[in-house]
């Protein structure tokens, strides 16, 4: 069975995930503000300690590819790349919005993950049966947003963008599940595109921003 370390910094919640022998056997995960850099390796490291494991003991190594914070998904894949380059390992990729979707509970038609963007925008697509059948794109969120999938029954709109549109989606057949996702539930994902093979280039893999980050200038007076 596999070992796989599992990366999710796409968020605002960091949190990476050891997987042994096909089964999640550590976890650590930090909300603190901005420390995506300084936690990613140190939650590895500690996780790898913890079950007296080493890099030469795993099989792959997995990060979100987004979409989400252009910051947060850098620090990822950076890491990721770094212990792949280190220690010879392949590297696994995960959507965002395919790790929210395993990270759902309940039985819904539809399943809407959803990345925050700015102001009323999302990142989001739709999953029908575990299977996404539209493509990721930004969506502008208003009253009428996603209505053609909530006329035929329950939708769960779930990330930590389910929660701007809970205060404009009133259908009743519209459920909210306000989160980050997590590494562990990357598990399902990652193990799926380990045994299919699906090995990424370390050299030239990139997240999947969806966007292109657009850098601001600080209007504050340096002197």
């Amino acid at each position: 069975m596999e070992n796989i370390i599992l990366i999710e910094t796409s968020t605002a919640l960091c949190s990476t995930a050891l997987v042994e022998n096909g089964v999640l056997a550590s976890y650590r995960e930090s909300s603190a503000p901005k420390a995506h850099a300084s936690l990613t390796a140190v939650f590895i490291q500690e996780m790898l300690d913890e079950r007296g494991l080493t890099l030469a003991d795993c099989d792959a190594i997995c990060v979100s590819k987004g979409p989400g914070s252009y910051t947060g998904l850098r620090v990822g894949v950076s890491t990721a790349k770094g212990l792949c380059f280190g220690s010879g390992r392949p590297l696994l990729a995960v959507g965002t919005l395919d790790t929210l979707v395993a990270q759902a509970e309940g039985e819904y038609k539809y399943i809407i993950p959803m990345i925050d963007a700015r102001r009323m925008e999302v990142y989001a697509c739709v999953f029908e049966n575990g299977a996404q059948i539209t493509e990721t794109e930004p969506v502008i969120v208003d009253e009428n947003s996603f209505a053609e999938y909530l006329e035929q029954g329950p939708c769960l709109f779930i990330g930590d963008g389910a929660g701007k549109c809970a205060d404009v989606i009133k259908h009743p057949n519209a459920q909210f599940c306000q989160c980050n996702p997590k590494a562990s539930a990357m598990l399902s994902p990652a193990m799926k595109a380990y045994n299919e093979k699906r090995f990424e280039d370390v050299a030239y893999f990139e997240p999947f921003y969806l966007k292109e980050f657009v850098a601001t200038v600080s209007k504050k007076k340096l002197f």
